[in-house]
């Protein structure tokens, strides 16, 4: 599995953490969602899938929470592999990120996560914001097949 970013520290035990994110399209645009907490980052929708879960489940809730979005995901894009810290839990992590193409469908509300909001963007403007490297290479990868 191809990783992004730093590689692990050989001092540390990083808990697995599988989680599904989306590309979540409308038209010409893309649904981002800033995260202000612990620090600002501009992301894919996205998160950790619970016990119990499968990627698709955790996909349609974890991408409600963060935009307020129903979605339609329309295919498997891949996965990669990050190691990082994670304040919020003070948990090192291996962050296993399985990313779908979706569809916006319809806004049922606001983003229900604290220190979340939507952000509709056009895609070259969104390769730019996303803080993931993985997150970029998806997209361009994506944008570069069309």
């Amino acid at each position: 599995m191809r990783r992004f970013g730093n590689p692990p520290r050989p001092d540390k035990y990083y808990r697995p953490r599988p989680g599904a994110y989306a590309i979540i399209l409308r038209g010409d645009k893309i649904l981002l969602t800033e995260q202000s907490e612990p620090r600002i980052e501009i992301q894919l929708p996205g998160g950790g899938i619970d016990a119990g879960e499968g990627p698709l489940m955790a996909l349609h809730r974890e991408a409600y929470e963060e935009t307020g979005w129903k979605i339609e995901p329309v295919r498997r894009l891949g996965t990669y592999q990050r190691f990082t810290y994670m304040p919020e839990y003070d948990l090192y992590a291996q962050k296993i990120a399985h990313i779908y193409l979706c569809n916006a469908i319809v806004k049922h509300s606001d983003p229900i996560e604290p220190f979340h909001r939507a952000i509709w963007s056009d895609i070259d403007t969104a390769i730019n914001l996303l803080g993931p490297e993985g997150d970029r290479h998806f997209l361009k990868e994506l944008v570069s097949s069309r």
